[in-house]
């Protein structure tokens, strides 16, 4: 059994890509291998085979694996919400909220949970590949630290440090880390790997070895821009800050980005649908108006998300897009915005209350403390799909006896308008069959490629994981692991 641990010099430098590739790598060489990340901070999760929630990205990378995800891959999830706060998820299920100042006090209280799934996840492999959270140079942050080294020294798993030449200054950024670091967190790392290189690596043979003699770590390799990483879904929502490219003559579906949107990965098959443009709408821009279908995305806070919606004239977009005949779906907290009210009486997402939503669902929302954790398979718009539930709050209302779905236990989900131009789901991931997708873009005059998402996203692994074979020192990497000299 080995183990190996990638953390980085800071966010979005590559790590959740690079896990997933060596973990589709090692597994294409016939190892038995599991992804592991201690403490995550997402607001796109994902339901397990064992009923619980875990990071998009630990899901992912349990795909690229083969194996079904596990909430012992991701012991502990952060969901910000509203008013500075996170919702706590240990081992899949809620645990309270926290904010800032007391999840640093008990954070350190939670290592013993998190290497409890840790030791349970290792003893059904061979090798384990961990995802630290940020950067271990945020040396502020190191006391109670459970996420990088205080996991790392906590399970002596060998740590390779990843380098985002992409953004620039990698050679400070991994110098400095080694240079910041406590000198027993230091010695965990073994060495690094630079990544998202364009170009030719040669030029930055000098730099390399720079990087080796100010930092006294080995490299383990160049990794260049990968291509294929814009075919998975993505955790991080820093990506949908990115502007698209021209898809003028396009179906287009636009969604504003919510301060709190969650699981915005749904869209994923519908951006990759080629007849389509997925129109983000940042802050301060309005939704267009020539769209054909307006996403009311997932929230981690509705109520707050309805009042910053309020803010930025997005309600008048959308009652306006409604008048001229528009379509308009929900999904989840964004299903919850269309009907008439959402109450939060216990306090569930921040401080209790209520808000007016859109109105174009006669139903209306509460949120309780119950959480739906499930998978879920169903028939809507006349095709099959599968899926998974993961909110907190109960809808009623006149539109619910239209349901968008019909699920295989006879439950209904969601609700229609009487017209059908509004819609509403509870249920995440649906649009990832080609069934239902194809469906809803019949509805909007559009037709679809045809394209399987699974194949897609599963090919792009293999792609990934190809190109790491060839540009990285693999059998270094997993002597490493092994904990064999000589790495």
């Amino acid at each position: 059994m080995g183990a190996l641990m990638l953390q980085g010099t800071g966010s979005d430098v590559g790590k959740s890509v690079l896990v997933a590739g060596l973990c589709r790598a090692f597994a294409n060489r016939g190892l038995s291998v599991r992804p592991f990340k201690p403490q995550n901070m997402s607001n796109n999760a994902a339901v397990t085979v064992d009923g619980g929630e875990i990071g998009r990205a630990q899901a992912l990378q349990a795909l690229a694996c083969r194996v079904e995800p596990h909430t012992d891959m991701n012991p502990v999830l952060l969901k910000p919400q509203a008013d500075h706060t996170s919702q706590l998820i240990v081992h899949g299920h809620v645990r309270g909220t926290l904010g800032g100042g007391n999840f640093r006090e008990k954070r350190g209280s939670l290592l013993p949970e998190v290497l409890e799934s840790w030791r349970r996840l290792r003893a059904h492999c061979d090798i384990v590949v961990v995802e630290g959270a940020g950067s271990p140079a945020e040396i502020n942050l190191r006391a109670g630290d459970i996420a990088n080294m205080g996991f790392a020294r906590a399970a002596d798993v060998p740590v390779v440090l990843v380098g985002d030449i992409d953004r620039g200054g990698v050679i400070a950024a991994l110098a400095g880390t080694r240079a910041v670091l406590d000198p027993a967190d230091a010695a965990m790392i073994r060495g690094f790997v630079i990544n998202k290189f364009r170009g030719d690596p040669a030029l930055f043979a000098d730099g390399y070895r720079q990087i080796e003699a100010l930092s006294g770590w080995r490299g383990f390799g160049v990794v260049p821009w990968l291509p294929p990483a814009a075919r998975l879904p993505s955790e991080d929502a820093v990506v949908l800050e990115r502007p698209a490219h021209d898809n003028a003559g396009k179906l287009k579906i636009a969604c504003p980005i919510l301060p709190r949107i969650a699981n915005f990965d749904d869209l994923d098959p519908l951006k990759a649908e080629s007849a389509v443009e997925l129109a983000m709408v940042p802050p301060g821009q309005p939704i267009p108006a020539d769209c054909a279908l307006i996403v009311l995305p997932g929230s981690k806070a509705t109520i707050a998300d309805m009042a910053a919606l309020r803010d930025q004239g997005w309600d008048i977009d959308i009652l306006a897009h409604h008048r001229r005949g528009g379509r308009i779906l929900g999904i989840c907290g964004g299903y919850q915005m269309l009907g008439r009210r959402i109450s939060d009486p216990h306090g569930i997402e921040g401080p209790p209350g209520e808000v007016a939503g859109l109105g174009l669902l006669d139903c209306e929302t509460v949120l309780t403390p119950r959480k739906a954790l499930r998978r879920v398979e169903g028939v809507a718009l006349g095709r099959r799909f599968a899926g998974f539930e993961m909110h907190m709050g109960e809808t009623s209302g006149a539109d619910c006896a239209r349901p968008f779905a019909m699920l295989a236990d006879s439950h209904p989900d969601g609700a229609l308008s009487a017209d059908g131009r509004v819609m509403g789901s509870y249920v995440h991931g649906a649009f990832s069959g080609t069934g239902l997708r194809a469906a809803l873009l019949e509805t909007l005059g559009g037709r679809s490629d045809g394209h399987d998402h699974a194949v897609t996203v599963d090919a792009a692994l293999d792609a990934i994981a190809a190109e790491l074979e060839t540009h990285l020192d693999m059998d270094g990497l997993l002597r490493l692991a092994r904990g064999e000299n000589h790495a």
